[in-house]
């Protein structure tokens, strides 16, 4: 198969038009027409995935966050995201990313399934019912109601178990009882105020400052952090299972789950 048949299965599961204008998802480096028999997915094109998706001799590379932002006048070895792009091109692999227009059509749904919520909304709605022809808004995070209420506490260990990371940061009383979750994966600084105009008790999300935290407490909510990485990684999974789904005979290798940062 081809890296186009390949990206026109994941654009029917995340279609570029859904992404913020700010945002570059796409075929970032490569040939449409390269032969893919098997390909690497990772959260992000960092050193050592694209490292470990030589390792394994990928002719394809699928991340989550794209690696180029920033104009890029000069692809050269003096600079850290340049050479990357040389590493990538060298080794005649070709690399996709989808950020935001995954996050909107999948992220938010996948993770709140994941913790159970019940009859999940969009949390920041950022395409109407109909724009693209959806029979339903679109947009970043979700929220919801669990299946009972617990203690904040309770939640934030679910948390940890079921996105499987090692620690969050509470703001908030722990023994205080929650049952409206509102859930950002990666980064919900700007989410506080869309938690609280649907009356959630509670945000999940990451990236969340000290002045964030306590100021959503003074508002009556909770945060649980659980950091950018901590739940976005649930993209790899999917993405992979997605690809074996679609085409049974390539191979697919996955980035382990690792925190890029270590608690002591």
């Amino acid at each position: 198969m081809t890296v186009k048949e390949i990206v026109d299965q994941l654009e029917v599961l995340a279609p570029p038009a859904l992404a913020e204008s700010w945002d570059n998802p796409g075929l970032l480096v490569g040939r449409w027409n390269r032969e893919v028999s098997r390909v690497y997915v990772a959260l992000d094109a960092t050193k050592s995935a694209i490292e470990s998706a030589i390792a394994c001799r990928a002719q394809m590379l699928i991340t989550h966050h794209p690696m180029i932002f920033s104009p890029v006048k000069q692809v050269n070895d003096s600079h850290f995201i340049t050479r990357r792009i040389l590493t990538l091109a060298e080794e005649h692999m070709s690399y996709y990313a989808m950020h935001t227009n995954y996050d909107v059509a999948v992220m938010g749904d996948l993770a709140a399934d994941m913790l159970k919520l019940k009859d999940p909304q969009v949390l920041e709605v950022t395409v109407p019912k109909g724009k693209f022809e959806n029979d339903r808004p679109l947009g970043i995070g979700a929220w919801g109601c669990l299946e009972k209420p617990v203690d904040l506490e309770t939640l934030a260990s679910n948390v940890k178990r079921t996105f499987e990371i090692p620690a969050v940061k509470i703001f908030g009383d722990l023994d205080r009882m929650v049952s409206r979750v509102a859930l950002c994966p990666g980064s919900g600084k700007h989410m506080t105020e869309y938690a609280i105009e649907k009356n959630c008790d509670v945000l999940i999300t990451g990236d969340i400052d000290h002045h964030q935290g306590i100021d959503a407490i003074q508002q009556g909510i909770a945060i649980i952090d659980a950091g950018h990485h901590g739940i976005e990684h649930i993209f790899i999974d999917q993405v992979a299972g997605f690809l074996k789904e679609r085409f049974p005979d390539l191979e697919v290798e996955k980035e382990a789950n690792r925190s890029p940062f270590i608690v002591i």
